[in-house]
């Protein structure tokens, strides 16, 4: 098989109402399965924090730092959270050399792009499905991302 059979397939599977689907073609085995639960998403780990010679670890610039658990849990679940529709790898901006398509405290609207997912060599645009502030960014740029995995929270207009 080749790459743009598989792609083929993908697309019908996609298009179907098929939630898992398996072939051995010349020892060549696919499998594709959807519509995971939550629950059975596997956590993605944090990635390990570098630190500088110094010894104080670096903080990103988009992960703002929070007051306490307690505060940041309160603050994430007033947030509407935008998760990546499928698994791949995660860009923000649409080439190394271009700008961030949101940085924090950005204001979007519904329909804006946020980030691009990689899957198969295709660029998957994430768009906005709401009007409000990007409060969090949760993935790094270039990291992997599972299906239902947080890439952004967004502070619905109006809100404080």
């Amino acid at each position: 098989m080749n790459i743009n059979e598989i792609k083929n397939l993908i697309q019908d599977v996609l298009q179907s109402d098929i939630s898992e689907f398996e072939l051995e073609h010349m020892g060549t085995r696919i499998r594709l399965r959807r519509g995971l639960q939550r629950d059975d998403v596997p956590a993605s780990p944090d990635p390990p924090q570098r630190v500088p010679f110094g010894g104080t670890p670096q903080v990103s610039a988009e992960t703002p730092l929070p007051a306490s658990d307690n505060a940041a849990k309160e603050e994430e679940d007033t947030l509407h959270l935008v998760s990546s529709p499928i698994v791949g790898t995660f860009f923000r901006s649409p080439n190394p050399e271009s700008e961030p398509y949101v940085k924090l405290g950005d204001h979007v609207h519904e329909g804006s792009i946020l980030c691009l997912v990689e899957a198969m060599k295709l660029m998957n645009e994430i768009p906005s499905d709401m009007d409000g502030e990007i409060a969090h960014i949760y993935v790094e740029n270039g990291h992997p991302v599972e299906y239902g995995q947080k890439l952004f929270g967004i502070r619905p207009r109006g809100s404080t």
